[in-house]
């Protein structure tokens, strides 16, 4: 099996304050600088700020589970082939509008897949879907969280 395309990253710099830091981790050696910049472009691409904001808060807390998070999700999942970035947002709104637990990931991965060309109508239409396989408290929580970046994208001139 070629997995030539899957890479691994660093959590963004701002997260690790020092290299003393990062070489405490557990689970692997440091990764290159260029996947590191790759991984960081994938997520900026994607506007993935709000994600970078969520790790930096966790980054005291648990560095493992920041680096996994971005490691994972973004160094092998998302930079896949097979799916485009528009089509794996609508996804991920899906299952985290159904998973109903997760109002921040959600809220900032709608944001991110109105950064990748999503519009909104699309995105109500994808929340609204889940009602029938998540049930009504699920999509009207969702739909709650998508007028919130709707807002909030409209008050930043978005």
């Amino acid at each position: 099996m070629d997995l030539s395309h899957i890479y691994f990253c660093t959590p963004p710099l701002h997260i690790i304050s020092s290299r003393e830091k990062y070489s405490g981790m557990s689970d692997t050696e440091p990764i290159s600088d260029e996947r590191y910049e790759r991984c960081l472009a994938q997520l900026e691409n994607m506007g993935g700020k709000s994600v970078q904001s969520m790790l930096g808060n966790i980054y005291d807390l648990s560095p493992d589970l920041a680096k996994i998070t971005v490691e994972f999700p973004y160094g092998e999942i998302i930079s896949r082939p097979g799916l485009d970035l528009r089509s794996r947002q609508i996804a991920t709104v899906a299952a985290l509008t159904a998973l109903g637990t997760a109002p921040v990931q959600l809220r900032a991965h709608i944001d991110m897949a109105l950064a990748v060309g999503c519009t909104e109508e699309e995105i109500k239409e994808v929340i609204i879907q889940m009602a029938v396989y998540a049930g009504f408290p699920a999509a009207l929580n969702g739909m709650a969280a998508a007028q919130e970046v709707f807002s909030a994208r409209e008050k930043r001139g978005v």
